[in-house]
């Protein structure tokens, strides 16, 4: 019976996965549109009280209290060496899970979640790595425009 348990719980994983295949929570961030498989993502929460911490990167502004888990926020946009940006009442925090460890990620706004399929995905453009494009997997088409995808785990690499 248990084996009968085990097996369900996996084939609902799988089922999981295979409907967020494919999807992409976009967001914007300085000024272009970026996207994030969805599969990473817990929850988008708005703005809120940000503890610093000492001696982190610039980036890491701090940790949140999030229903009593302690979890770092990262700005992206310092991630990304652009210029600060005053937060306002559309900046939020995407919370992700990434190996098991939880990480918020301060954006300008989020914008919605979009169906890429494969086809539509090309790989980045091999030109000389910047700070910001070495973390795009891939650039998603679609209709006229272009989403930066990122790669979510080399973005919370060191």
């Amino acid at each position: 019976m248990k084996d009968k348990l085990d097996l369900d719980l996996l084939q609902e994983e799988d089922d999981l996965e295979d409907t967020q295949e494919g999807k992409y929570l976009t967001f914007l961030l300085i000024n272009e549109e970026y996207g994030l498989e969805i599969q990473y993502v817990t929850e988008i929460i708005g703005i809120q009280r940000i503890t610093e911490v000492p001696d982190v990167p610039e980036y890491i502004k701090g940790v949140i209290n999030l229903r009593g888990k302690v979890i770092p926020v990262m700005d992206v946009r310092l991630r990304f060496g652009a210029a600060v940006r005053e937060y306002d009442e559309r900046t939020c925090i995407i919370v992700i899970q990434v190996k098991g460890q939880p990480m918020g990620l301060i954006v300008d706004r989020v914008s919605e979640v979009l169906d890429i399929p494969k086809q539509d995905i090309e790989p980045a453009p091999s030109m000389r790595r910047s700070r910001e494009n070495r973390y795009i997997q891939g650039m998603g088409k679609v209709g006229e425009q272009v989403k930066l995808l990122l790669d979510v785990e080399k973005l919370l690499e060191e």
